[in-house]
């Protein structure tokens, strides 16, 4: 009996000491977290610059996006967006690619993917190359050429147009005035920037959501044309005409 427990004891210490190493080769052989890469995204008028653009399968991304343009941006991509973006603002987007493939990331204000902000992220493949469009130099030069004019102000306005600006259309208390100093009261109630130009004559400035901006011109008969200088809004609809008697 004695040798009988003596010969199950070293049974037992034996079978540990051989199945030890398999356990601990277990736990050193786990599955480990996915890797996190961080990637800078530069948003600008029309174009985005990642720091990096493909990743391998099973990366957590975090992206790191900031508007250098003049108006407002955002990014969306694999079916998360940023919210919008002001000038200058910036916002973190948290992505898990555990798929290999192509993915489109893209700027989801009207008309700006149009013109070249978008894109493909690559996961364990190789993106293709980012091209550029003729459209955006275009934009840009009428907007810096509206916004060049002189205006004829006047302190003593004798009539004043109330106007509200939308997504993409102009609302004026009234279509027609006579000639004179007209005031006009406006303001951005819209979800993007905005501003009011008449053309040829004053062009007012780049205001946000919720913001107003007041200004006086003289002007004399005749249809004054008016529109929006944020690049694609004017070709959104954002135009019009004052009739001025």
């Amino acid at each position: 009996m004695q040798r009988v427990r003596i010969t199950l004891a070293l049974l037992v210490v034996g079978a540990v000491g051989v199945a030890a190493p398999f356990a601990i080769a277990a736990i050193g052989g786990g599955s480990s977290s996915s890797k996190v890469v961080t990637i800078k995204v530069t948003a600008k008028e029309f174009k985005f610059v990642l720091s990096k653009r493909t990743v391998p399968k099973g990366t957590t991304v975090i992206f790191k996006v900031k508007n250098t343009g003049k108006i407002e941006h955002d990014f969306k991509i694999a079916g998360k967006k940023t919210k919008l973006l002001k000038p200058g603002q910036s916002a973190t987007l948290k992505v898990v690619f555990k798929k290999k493939g192509k993915f489109g990331y893209v700027c989801t204000v009207k008309g700006h993917a149009a013109v070249g902000m978008k894109g493909t992220f690559g996961v364990g493949v190789t993106p293709p190359r980012v091209t550029t469009t003729q459209t955006t130099t275009t934009a840009t030069t009428a907007t810096t050429a509206t916004t060049a004019t002189t205006p004829v102000s006047c302190t003593s306005p004798t009539t004043t147009v109330n106007v509200s600006m939308v997504e993409y259309r102009f609302v004026l208390s009234q279509s027609s005035v006579p000639a004179g100093c007209i005031q006009f009261n406006i303001k951005n109630d819209g979800q993007v920037q905005h501003n009011f130009s008449l053309v040829g004559i004053k062009a007012g400035a780049i205001i946000g959501p919720g913001a107003t901006e007041t200004w006086a011109v003289q002007l004399t008969a005749g249809s004054k044309n008016y529109t929006c200088d944020v690049p694609f809004h004017d070709s959104f609809g954002m135009n019009g005409a004052l009739t001025v008697t």
